[in-house]
């Protein structure tokens, strides 16, 4: 690599519905300790961690600030600017906030959620590598996740032509897919997921806003410049943020500038975007289960096959059964067929719609 310095932007605002009952809007996904010792963000921060990086610029909601703070101590990885954001206005604010904290200048960006997994960090650092000499050059990169399945769940990348060894011009992006053009598109060859990481220069960044959506660098820029601070901690000025547009980075900036380049990687890449995709990556026995427990031998498993089990509390215990997900927290448990973890998002909806009602009930 190149001598030049990489300021890791961990975005960390989400709050991951998709893995309730454990994952919640006062503990969202990045904060538990879903497939390691560490939690989703010790793991996002301990991957840039040495000489090559600087310390990171994280994004987040303010009623997450302790805790990230918490957390990132606890890993060695104390951030040089915490941004709690007074509201979620989605990927191209937030990292419209970072850019301009790390001074709007010509360092280079590289732009993180803070819950995904990465099995493979070399690999991971060697498209970095491969990345940065375009980054100099003001290129918007972005990393394109080699595929191994139709997902219907990401969004993918085209990939163009190249532009230097591992790196080519993005061709399109393209919306999540149905199946059939999902299908099509990974016998191909040519696409990839997108796997939302991106290395760009702050000010190429931030020139690419005031091109395609000045509405957020003006909003972004006002929030920041009437921002209180307080250690390392900055509070955007709320009433100025919620002026900005509610945008994806993808749709305000990548898909519409000129100079956008993907670097393919193969890197044991996961969203975790639900309870399936957590097995599907979790050590198995012999037939198939994997279970996790917080607590002491709290799950117990007989004559069970093909089935992902976790408590963080009560026992749960299993005789019989086959191809089941079940997760209990706290006082909630959750019960459903392996392969159907997405509907979780409805049972939220529903229980939201329940409360609504239990309200106006009451009033």
């Amino acid at each position: 690599m190149t001598a030049r310095t990489i300021v890791p932007v961990i975005l960390s605002g989400g709050s991951g519905t998709r893995l309730w009952p454990m994952s919640r809007p006062e503990m969202p996904k990045q904060m538990l300790a879903l497939t390691a010792n560490e939690t989703m963000l010790q793991l996002t921060a301990g991957r840039t961690q040495g000489e090559r990086f600087a310390a990171p610029i994280v994004v987040a909601n303010a009623r997450h600030a302790d805790l990230v703070e918490q957390q990132l101590a606890d890993a060695g990885a104390i951030p040089q600017a915490l941004i709690l954001e007074p509201a979620g206005r989605n990927t191209a604010p937030a990292i419209a906030l970072a850019a301009i904290a790390a001074g709007g200048g010509g360092d280079a960006l590289l732009v993180m959620p803070s819950d995904h997994v990465i099995d493979d960090v070399p690999a991971f650092h060697a498209a970095i590598e491969a990345a940065m000499p375009l980054v100099s050059q003001g290129w918007l990169v972005t990393f394109g996740i080699a595929p191994d399945s139709p997902e219907i769940g990401y969004g993918w990348i085209q990939i163009g032509d190249a532009l230097q060894p591992g790196v080519h011009r993005v061709a399109r992006f393209v919306e999540k897919p149905p199946l059939d053009k999902a299908e099509s598109m990974l016998a191909s060859g040519d696409h990839a997921w997108n796997g939302g990481m991106f290395l760009f220069q702050a000010d190429a960044y931030l020139e690419a806003l005031a091109q395609f959506d000045p509405g957020i660098l003006v909003a972004t820029r006002e929030a920041m410049d009437k921002a209180r601070t307080e250690g390392t901690r900055i509070y955007p000025d709320a009433t100025a943020f919620a002026t900005s547009p509610d945008a994806s980075i993808d749709y305000a900036v990548m898909e519409k500038a000129e100079r956008v380049a993907v670097v393919p990687v193969a890197m044991g890449w996961n969203d975790v975007g639900s309870w399936d995709a957590l097995h599907a990556i979790s050590a198995r026995d012999e037939v198939g289960n994997a279970h996790r427990s917080e607590g002491d031998g709290n799950v117990l498993a007989i004559d069970t096959r093909q089935c992902f089990v976790r408590s963080d509390g009560i026992r749960v215990s299993l005789v019989g059964v086959e191809d089941l997900i079940v997760v209990a927290s706290g006082n909630d448990v959750l019960i459903m067929p392996r392969g159907r973890s997405q509907e979780v998002k409805k049972l939220i909806e529903a229980m939201k719609n329940d409360a609504a009602k239990k309200d106006a009930q009451a009033g």
